[in-house]
Parts: structure tokens; sequence; C-alpha cells
């Protein structure tokens, strides 16, 4: 009878766990039922500096509203002001998408979050989310030096920055991609929410919902202060924040001992610079075509056009290549290497600086002239002064041979935005910035989602394979081939090299076709993947190589440097590849060489031969220098020398959309299920105090056997 009974009790748990199993299937099901997942869809996050935050953040269990698309000025009076739904989730095209809308719906308390259709309907004619003057307290103007130029008080570099950017929104702001979902949200409007003659719509609405919730508030010092604090005396710590950086890469014609840090006798290196980053109100959505790619493309086209001639005629200077990352945010690798010079931490220090050249925005130059910028306060000091002179009197030498027009802005005009502000910081470097616009950006789109391959003029001709696509010439790869061919003659010419082997120095369009289609247009292309490690190019749609193009955020990793972003990474590999040695060691020996000390070593996928490539061991003197603002290091985390840009950590971020009932029915709803509650645990009590009448069982009569 006992065993009896515990059959009984096992069958009843089974059940009541086959039971939980099913209900928790059901649930999952509903939850597919009621919601629509929008899965291609991009953040704004909150980002944290010594004084502020900026950005934009959900609730911790997310923000709903009902939705509604914005198609007009009415609207929005509508949403903001008489609307009956209120909170309202808002939909907009981006020709809404400015300052003045957005700092409407940010005074209000009728909007629970925007979600911005990406596309090039209705764009305005300029659209930049930066401010008029960037990085304006971390460059080299100030109260003791130049304050006259300080804060762009000459020239705003910026002017149709409008500094969205750098506002704080108190609700999240997500920007859709995926043109079925976004038709999805417009059928869901249309069908429940459009207003019919002006009347309110009825229940059931379509409403949205965003979660972004960000850990971080207040600004970067009080981040890392309870970060520090939960370090120390929590058993589960949890970081709050992570600083901005990756890493910088740099080469040089001759290669320099790594392992010896510090000052290199009788070495003196010409620097020849631009940027890798760059930014958009959106996180990770950064295409930054002339913002950054023109730059990128046209100093890589610069080096592999160098390599041959450096290597039969050596000039007298060392021509040091690098690519600072984070300049966008306070120039975060220019402020590490010179941090590191200064310390004598990095390969050479600032006496070996001879001078400088830096490739900015230089893909709009289409028709223009290009410019020679200066710094005017250095310009003063005799030496700089015919340093900066004889540099420019040569390169426009070579611009004549080349039908480049280049001419230098007044002598009282500041730099733009350039790295080289963060070394004048320190000391008088001769140095120039080679830019396509005089005084203002001619960019109309800078740091902005629109500053992409159609704002530079690159398109194909149709019915062009992608691999076509890849090397096909376009009027913007045969421009920066021009550029790109001046800053190769220019840089030979300054470090010393003999004027005779400047016609042996051309750049190649095809290979800047090569890189503007790889940087704009596709990375996940035929040529990237034979310059890669084969192991990322067979990692799918999760490695740097997924489709589309790359994207020029900095973001984050842990203190001691995360993963190597994938920018860097091509720009790395790109760059041994066409400076360096194919040598014939096997993978083991490429990977564990007997010495790093002149060279680094890289086991590439090789060219394509029948659909796959051959690995091969590939020796360049292309290296990475860490990327983090010396901020952190110096646990100065309120620093007004350096950045000290962070980023919130989040736990989830997605969207959805869904029908949502009147309140009335909500509560009625509500009421029913506490009615059938208190009737369940009325009819629980009844049986379990009538439990022994209601379960007892006939007796048996006993048989005794006498």
């Amino acid at each position: 009878m006992r065993k009896m009974e515990d059959l009984i009790s096992i069958n009843c748990v089974k059940l009541l766990i086959i039971a939980l199993f099913y209900t928790c299937v059901s649930c999952s099901s509903v939850e597919q039922k009621i919601y629509v997942e929008l899965n291609d869809t991009v953040p704004c996050v909150r980002l944290l500096n010594a004084t502020h935050q900026i950005g934009c953040q959900s609730s911790m269990s997310g923000d709903t509203g009902v939705l509604h698309v914005l198609e007009s000025e009415d609207d929005l009076d509508w949403i903001l002001n008489t609307g009956p739904h209120p909170p309202y989730m808002i939909v907009m095209e981006t020709a809404f998408f400015n300052r003045s809308v957005m700092l409407r719906m940010k005074n209000s308390s009728r909007v629970s979050g925007v979600a911005v259709i990406v596309s090039k309907t209705g764009l305005a004619e300029n659209f930049s989310p930066h401010t008029t003057c960037p990085n304006q307290n971390t460059g080299v103007y100030s109260e003791d030096y130049g304050p006259e130029l300080a804060n762009c008080n000459v020239t705003a570099w910026n002017p149709l920055g409008n500094g969205l950017s750098y506002e704080d929104f108190s609700f999240p702001v997500f920007a859709l991609k995926d043109e079925n979902q976004t038709q999805v949200i417009r059928k869901c409007y249309e069908d429940h929410n459009l207003r019919v003659n002006g009347s309110a719509p009825q229940y059931p609405l379509c409403a949205m919902q965003l979660f972004s919730h960000m850990h971080a508030v207040t600004d970067t010092v009080t981040c890392m202060r309870r970060t520090d604090l939960q370090n120390r005396f929590s058993i589960n710590p949890e970081v709050l924040c992570d600083p901005l950086s990756d890493f910088n890469v740099w080469s040089s014609t001759r290669p320099l001992n790594n392992s010896a840090k510090g000052h290199k006798t009788n070495e003196s290196v010409v620097i020849a610079a631009t940027r890798l980053d760059g930014r958009s109100f959106f996180w990770d959505e950064a295409p930054a075509a002339e913002g950054t790619v023109s730059g990128i493309v046209t100093l890589l086209a610069a080096v592999h056009a160098l390599h041959p001639v450096t290597q039969q005629a050596p000039p007298l200077r060392n021509i040091f290549f690098t690519f600072f990352q984070g300049e966008a945010f306070d120039y975060i690798g220019s402020s590490k290497m010179v941090y590191d010079m200064e310390r004598n931490e990095f390969v050479i220090d600032l006496d070996n600086v001879h001078s400088m050249l830096e490739i900015g925005q230089v893909g709009l130059r289409s028709g223009r002239d290009l410019w020679m910028h200066s710094d005017p306060i250095s310009f003063k000091n005799n030496s700089v002064k015919d340093e900066v002179s004889l540099m420019m009197k040569n390169m426009q030498s070579v611009a004549a041979g080349l039908n480049i027009s280049l001419d230098e802005p007044p002598v009282t005009q500041p730099l733009p935005p350039s790295s080289l502000q963060r070394f004048l910081r320190v000391r008088p470097i001769p140095g120039l910035v080679l830019a396509d616009h005089r005084t203002s950006f001619i960019n109309r789109y800078y740091e902005s989602v629109y500053d992409d391959a159609e704002n530079l003029n690159v398109s194909y001709p149709p019915n062009l394979s992608p691999d076509e696509q890849l090397v096909f010439e376009t009027e913007e790869a045969k421009s920066l081939a021009e550029v790109a061919t001046l800053v190769a003659r220019s840089l030979y010419q300054q470090a010393g090299g003999e004027e005779r082997n400047l016609n042996n120095i051309t750049a190649d369009p095809k290979i800047v076709a090569q890189l503007l289609y790889g940087f704009l247009i596709q990375k996940n292309n035929s040529w990237f993947r034979s310059l890669l490690p084969p192991e990322v190019t067979k990692k799918g749609a999760n490695s740097i190589l997924s489709s589309g193009p790359p994207q020029f955020y900095i973001g984050v990793g842990p203190r001691n440097i995360g993963p190597v972003h994938s920018v860097t990474r091509f720009v790395q590999y790109i760059m041994a590849n066409l400076t360096g040695t194919v040598t014939n060691l096997t993978e083991t020996q490429c990977q564990n060489p007997e010495s790093k000390d002149l060279f680094s070593y890289f086991w590439v996928t090789g060219p394509s031969v029948n659909g796959s490539g051959e690995p091969l061991c590939v020796r360049a003197s292309v290296r990475l220098a860490k990327a983090v603002s010396p901020a952190f290091e110096r646990m100065e985390y309120g620093s007004r020398d350096y950045s000290t840009w962070t980023e919130s950590r989040w736990k989830s971020i997605r969207a959805r959309v869904f029908l949502v009932a009147s309140r009335e029915l909500e509560m009625l709803t509500l009421g029913v299920g506490v009615a059938v509650l208190l009737l369940s645990l009325l009819v629980t009590y009844f049986i379990s105090s009538k439990a022994e009448l209601l379960f007892s069982s006939a007796r048996e009569t006993p048989t005794t056997t006498y």
C-alpha cells in the first residue's frame, strides 16, 4: 500500500513538471504572438566625460508608448499638446531629425522615445550632430597658448554642427535600418493609430517598447569611482562604464627596434599621420567617409607608393606612418603617443621628431584646391617658420607637376582640429595639416550617419559584379590617388630623399579603388579576405568580415585593452601586405618567430586561386600601440588635459512593437484575474478543510485467519 502511494506521488510530480514545461512553452509562444521584435536597430547610448553625461537611455524595464509616425509640424504639436493617448513613441523620417524637433520632445513629458528611419528620403542638405568647434577643450589653443584663437574664436570649423550628439536625453532614441521592418511599423500604425478626419484612434493601438537602460550616470568621475568601490568591496563587482580605447597603428620606412624604448640616437623621423575613427549620434554607426576614410585611404596609398623607392633609395630621415585611434573624442590616440614619448615608453621620443604632415579631410576636393594649414603661434619661432615654409614650398613644387592646386590660408588662421595640436601642446614641432577646406569644413555631414559613400560620390555602373566593383576606378579613386601621390612625394622630399627619384613615386588608382570599396561599400570582399588571417575569414557573420562597410566608432575594451577594433585590424593587415615581405616560414614559425624586435609577422590567407587561398607568412614593420587616454592610466578621471570619455554599460538593447488595449480593458482584465485568484483560494481552502471527507477511501474488512 505504501509503495502504491509513493508511486502515485511520483506520477503527480511528473505531471506537475510536464504541466510547468508546457506552460513555459505556451508563455514563450504567447510572447511571440504578442510582440514583433525589431532586429536591425541601432541605439543612441550614454557617454560620459569629466563633467557631463550625453546620449540616451530608457528606464530599467524599457520605455513604452503609443506609436505615432511624425509626418508634419502639426503632428508634433498634436503629440506634445492634445494627443489623447500619451506617452507617445515617435517614429520619424530623417527630415524631422534635427535639433529643434528633438529639443521640443526632450522638454515634453508626453514623449517616451524616438525611432528614426535612416534613409535618404527627405534628407536635409546638411546634417551634423557634432558641435561647431570639435575637441575645443583639448587642442593646443588655450588661455596660455594663442588665447585669441581658442574656442574657435577665429574659425568655426563645423558651422553646420547642431550639437545634438552632445545632448542628454532621458528617453531612448533608436535608428531603424531595415526597410521591411519599417514597413511593418507603418502598417501597424496605419491599421490602428491613424487619425480619421481628425478624430482620435480607438483601441487597440499599436505601441512600441524600447530597451536601452544605461548603468552609468552623472560623469566619468562618478562612474569610475563607483566601479572602483565595487571592485574593492563587492563579491560580484559590476563595471558601470569603460574608457573608450583601442590601438594606434604605426610603421616606418626603416624598421625601429620595438624592444628599445625612448630616444634613438642618430634617428630623425618625419611623421605622416591621419585618424582612424569617427562617430555619429548613434552607437557604432559611423561611416565617416570624408571625415576619416579619405585620410586613411590617402595615407595607405602613399605608403604603398613610397615603399619600393624608400627601399632602393632610402632618404636621410626615417618616415614614420601612424594612424591615430580615438581622435574624435579629444585626441585619445595622439595624446597617448605623445604621453609615451615624453616618458620614454615609446619606440622614439619627441627629440627624434623632425616634422609632421597630417592628412585631414581630403575627399571633397573635386574642382577645389587643397590647403596646407599651419600653426600661427609656433610659426613665430624662426626655426619652425623656416622649416614649415620649406615644407610648403616643396609641396607646392610637387603639386605643380601633378596639376593640383595647393595653397595656404592666411597666416593668422589657427590649425583645424588635428592630431598635430597634441604634439604642439608639448613643443613647437614644424607641421602641416593637408585638407580640402580653406576655413570651415565643406563636409555637410560631418560626424553623422550620412557621411557615407554617397557623400564622396562613390558609385558604380549598374550590372557590375562585386569583384568588378572592387577594382573599378571611380572619379573619387582617381582624385585620391593624385592626393596620395602628392603626399608620398612630399614626404620623400621632406625626409631628404633625392629629387630625381620623385617621378618614380606614384600612387596606384587601383589600390585606392580597392580601399574605397572595402571601407565604404563592402568589407567582406576577396581582396580584404586575402589580407587577413585564415581564422578571421572563416568565422562568418559574427566576424569582422560581416556584410557591409566597417564602422569607425572607437568602441571600448577592458582596462587592459580588449580585442582590436575591426578598422584597426584592417589597416594593420593592409599596411603589412602593402609593405611587407613574404617569407617561407610555417604557420607555427610565423606565429612564434625567434625575434620581434624589428618586424612583426602576419599569417594571412593569401590571394585566392580557384576559390581558395594558400596561407603565407608576411614580415613587416607594422605595429600596434595602445590608444587609451593617459587620464585612465594616471587615474585622473576629472582631467582637463586628457580625454576622459567613457561608455556606459548596459544589459539589453532591443526594440519591439505590439498592440496595447485600452486602460479600461486592462483594468477589467486585472479585476477578472484578481476575482479568479480569490475564487481559487476560496475553493482551495474549502477542499483543504474537507480533505478527509472528500479523499477518504472505504476501509477494507480485514480478513483474519485463526
